[in-house]
C-alpha cells in the first residue's frame, strides 16, 4: 500500500499501445510519488510519456492503451487508499474521483473548452455533477471561483464564451473549472507553454497561491526548467518512458547526476551566456552546406548597409461591439501604431512583446499579406530599391523570392498531402527556377543544409517530429535564396532540446549564407541568443530599441523591465519576484510614468529619446536621458 505520507504513489507503471499488431511501450516501469500539499514536477521532452502518465492517473487512457502496475491514491478526506488502475474508465468509482478529488488543467484551453457553452455553464456543470448544489448555489460558487482566479467581473465572465477571452484568461477559466470542487490533486499538463512570459508568470503565481490556499498537491508536467525551478518541491525526470532521476528540487538543480538531465539544462538559453557560446543540443544536427546551390551567390552578395527600412507603419481593424445577431457600432482596434525600424544587412533584429502587441501583424505587412493604413517599407538589396507596399505584378512576384517566412506552427504550415520533395520543390516551380534535374539537385542540397537524410524526401509531414518539421519549413524558406527571412515564433512550440537544435541551425545558416533575420518571439532568452539588436513592442508601438547587450542588461522602459522580470530562470538562486510583477502592471499605459498619463494618451506627444549607442526609448517629447534612467 501507499505510504501514509503519500497522496499518490505510482508503482511499476507500464503503458503500451497496440500499433498494427505490435506493442509499443511508452511508459516503462515508472515509479514516482506525490506528497500532500507539495508540487511534483514531471520533466521531459515531447514523446517521453509525461502526458500518458497523467492520463493513467485520471483514467482517460485511449482504448488502444494497456496499463499495468499500481496507481495508489490516498484520499485525505477519509484516509482510504484505492488503486486507480483497478477501476474502469467509465466506472462510477472513477467518475467520482475524476473532477471531484483529482482534476486536470490541459495545455491548450481553446480546444479543451466547449465553444458552444458559456464559461459559467462549463464550470458550474462540474458542481452540479459532483455535489448536491442547485443551480443558484452553483452559480454563486462559480462566480466566487472566477473572482479567486483573477477575473475582475465574475458576473459578466460567467456569461461569456471561450472565444471572447484571451489565451491567459481561458487558462484561468480552466483553472477555475479544475478547482471548483477543491480537489486533493491537481494535474497541470504544460499549463503555460502556449502563453506569453508575462501571462505565464501570472498563471504560475495564481497556481502557487491557490495550491497553498487550498492545501492541494500538484503534478506539474512541463519541459521548461525555469518553471520547475520556481514552482516544484520535487522533480522527476523522464526519458523515453523511463524515470531517469528523481529527488528534491534542490538536489536536482544543484547536483544533477544523470547525463540526460545535464543535457537538458545545457540546452536552455540563458542571459549569462558568453559571446559566441553555443547551446549544447542533446542531439547534434549534421549540417552540410557544401553542396547547397547558390551559396556563393548568397554569401558574395553585397550592397548598402540597410536592407529594410520601415517608417511610420500603422494598421487598424474594425470590430463589432455586439454579437453576430444584433447590430452594434464598429469599434476600431489599433494593432500597429507608428512603427519604425531598420534592419541591417546580415544582422538579426529581434522583435519581442506579448501576444496581441502587433508583432505578427507587422510581419504580415512586410510579406504583403496585409495592407497597412499608412507608412512605408523600403527594401534595398543592392540592385533595386523597392517600395514594398506599392510594388505590383511581376515586380511583386520577384520581391517574394527575396523575403521569405518561417511560421510558428510547423504542423499547420506544411501541407499534409504533399511529400517533403513536393514541399521543397514547390517554390522553385512557382518561380520557374531551373528544370526538373536542377530542382531535384537543389532539393537534395536543401535537405543536407538542414541536416535531414535525402531518404526522407518521399515522406509526408506527419511522419516527422516537431523539430524536423520546423527544419523542413526553414529549408522551404531557403529554397529561393532570400535576402531576408522573417522568423515568427519559430521555436515556441518546441521542447528545449529541439529548440537548441533549431537555434543553432539558424545561426549556422546565417553565418554561412549571409542571411538577414527578423526574429519575432516572446521568449527573451531565445532572442538574447539570436539577435544583434532588439526592438520591444507593446500595444502596437515599439517602446524601446537597442543593441542586445544594452537592452537586456540596462533596460529603461517600464514595459521592457516587466518583460525581463517575468522570465523564469532555471536557477534556484534567481526566483521570480511575483510581488513585484503584480505591482508593476507595466503593460498598462497609464503606468508608463514618462510616456502617458490617465488623462493624456496622444501618440503625437511621443518621440524617441536617444540614450546613445543606438539605444532609443519612446517617451514624452523633451524628456532627457537622465530623467528617463532615473524614472
Amino acid at each position: 500500500m501507499a505510504s501514509a505520507s503519500d497522496l499518490l504513489r505510482i508503482e511499476n507503471l507500464d503503458v503500451s499501445f497496440s500499433v498494427f499488431g505490435d506493442k509499443l511501450r511508452v511508459v516503462k516501469n515508472a515509479e514516482l510519488r506525490i506528497l500532500p500539499g507539495k508540487v511534483t514536477a514531471l520533466v521531459g521532452e515531447s514523446g517521453s510519456g509525461k502526458s500518458v502518465i497523467s492520463q493513467s492517473i485520471m483514467g482517460i487512457l485511449p482504448n488502444a492503451a494497456k496499463a499495468s502496475g499500481r496507481i495508489l491514491f490516498t484520499d485525505p478526506l477519509n484516509g482510504e487508499t484505492t488503486d486507480i488502475l483497478q477501476f474502469g474508465r467509465d466506472s462510477e468509482e472513477m467518475r467520482d474521483l475524476r473532477g471531484k478529488r483529482m482534476a486536470t488543467i490541459f495545455q491548450e484551453p481553446m480546444t479543451s473548452l466547449s465553444p458552444l457553452h458559456t464559461i459559467g455553464n462549463q464550470i458550474s456543470e462540474v458542481l452540479l455533477i459532483h455535489t448536491d448544489a442547485n443551480k443558484i448555489e452553483a452559480r454563486e460558487r462559480t462566480e466566487e471561483m472566477l473572482g479567486l482566479v483573477g477575473f475582475a467581473n465574475p458576473h459578466r465572465t460567467y456569461e461569456m464564451y471561450p472565444f471572447e477571452l484571451s489565451g491567459g484568461m481561458r487558462q484561468r477559466a480552466m483553472i477555475a473549472m479544475a478547482l471548483i470542487c477543491s480537489p486533493a490533486l491537481l494535474i497541470a499538463d504544460e499549463p503555460t507553454t502556449a502563453l506569453d512570459v508575462t501571462i505565464q508568470a501570472q498563471i504560475l503565481e495564481l497556481l502557487r497561491d491557490l495550491q497553498h490556499k487550498l492545501g492541494m498537491a500538484m503534478l506539474l508536467i512541463t519541459h521548461d526548467l525555469g518553471v520547475v525551478a520556481n514552482m516544484a518541491d520535487e522533480v522527476v525526470v523522464i526519458y523515453h518512458g523511463e524515470i531517469m532521476e528523481a529527488g528534491p528540487v534542490n538536489s536536482i538543480f544543484r547536483d544533477p547526476q544523470h547525463p540526460y538531465l545535464k543535457g537538458l539544462m545545457a540546452a536552455v538559453p540563458h542571459f549569462d551566456m558568453k559571446p559566441g557560446e553555443r547551446l549544447k543540443a542533446l542531439r547534434d544536427v549534421p549540417v552540410n552546406l557544401e553542396s547547397f546551390l547558390g551559396k556563393e551567390r548568397m554569401v558574395g552578395a553585397s550592397g548598402p548597409e540597410l536592407l529594410l527600412s520601415v517608417n511610420n507603419l500603422s494598421k487598424t481593424f474594425a470590430t463589432r461591439k455586439r454579437s453576430l445577431f444584433s447590430r452594434g457600432e464598429a469599434a476600431v482596434m489599433r494593432a500597429v501604431d507608428d512603427v519604425s525600424f531598420d534592419i541591417r544587412r546580415g544582422e538579426c533584429l529581434g522583435l519581442v512583446g506579448e501576444s496581441g502587441c502587433g508583432k505578427t501583424t507587422v510581419s504580415k505587412i512586410l510579406m504583403r499579406a496585409i495592407t497597412p493604413d499608412g507608412g512605408s517599407v523600403i527594401f534595398n538589396d543592392g540592385k533595386d530599391v523597392i517600395d514594398v507596399l506599392a510594388v505590383k505584378g511581376d515586380d511583386l512576384q520577384a520581391l517574394r523570392t527575396k523575403i521569405q517566412m518561417v511560421f510558428q506552427d510547423p504542423v499547420s504550415s506544411l501541407s499534409p498531402r504533399m511529400t517533403v520533395r513536393n514541399i521543397l520543390s514547390e517554390p522553385l516551380e512557382i518561380h520557374d527556377r531551373g528544370d526538373n534535374a536542377e530542382r531535384k539537385q537543389k532539393v537534395e542540397a536543401l535537405m543536407g543544409a538542414i541536416g535531414l537524410d535525402r531518404r526522407y524526401l518521399s515522406r509526408y509531414p506527419h511522419s516527422f517530429s516537431g523539430g524536423q518539421r520546423q527544419r523542413i519549413g526553414i529549408a522551404r524558406a531557403l529554397a529561393l535564396g532570400p535576402k531576408l527571412i522573417i522568423l515568427d515564433e519559430p521555436v515556441s512550440a518546441l521542447d528545449v532540446s529541439v529548440q537548441a537544435q533549431i537555434l543553432n541551425l539558424l545561426k549556422d545558416l546565417q553565418k554561412e549564407l549571409g542571411l538577414t533575420y527578423l526574429f519575432i518571439s516572446h521568449n527573451l532568452a531565445v532572442v538574447d541568443y539570436m539577435a544583434d539588436r532588439i526592438a520591444v513592442m507593446c500595444k502596437g508601438r515599439i517602446v524601446e530599441i537597442a543593441p542586445r547587450e544594452i537592452i537586456l542588461r540596462d533596460p529603461v522602459h517600464p514595459y521592457t523591465r516587466s518583460l525581463l522580470a517575468a522570465v523564469p530562470f532555471p536557477d534556484l538562486d534567481r526566483p521570480l519576484d511575483f510581488e513585484a510583477l503584480q505591482k508593476n502592471g507595466a503593460a498598462d499605459k497609464q503606468n508608463w510614468g514618462f510616456t502617458f498619463t490617465a488623462e493624456h494618451d496622444d501618440a503625437s506627444e511621443l518621440a524617441y529619446a536617444d540614450l546613445g549607442n543606438g539605444h532609443l526609448v519612446r517617451a514624452r517629447k523633451g524628456a532627457d536621458a537622465k530623467e528617463l534612467r532615473a524614472w
